[in-house]
């Protein structure tokens, strides 16, 4: 289970007042993060992350940190 950083705090980072971001927009968008990772493992041959840490936890991380955002069609 992901504690840190937590739904709550990843809603309000890719949201905004105006336009909230849905926890399943969240999830969506976490889940293509995380195949993408697991992608670019497999191409590089890499077996497991620095530290050890899952794909998911860096999506998560990548998310808090600004890498990446939401973008609506």
């Amino acid at each position: 289970m992901i504690n840190e950083p937590s739904v709550d705090a990843l809603v309000r980072k890719l949201g905004s007042e105006q336009e909230p971001v849905s926890r399943y927009e969240l999830c969506v968008l976490i889940s293509k993060r995380t195949r993408q990772i697991i992608e670019q493992m497999q191409s590089t041959g890499a077996t497991e992350l620095p530290g050890k840490q899952k794909e998911i936890v860096v999506a998560c991380n990548e998310v808090m940190n600004g890498k990446f955002k939401s973008v609506k069609d």
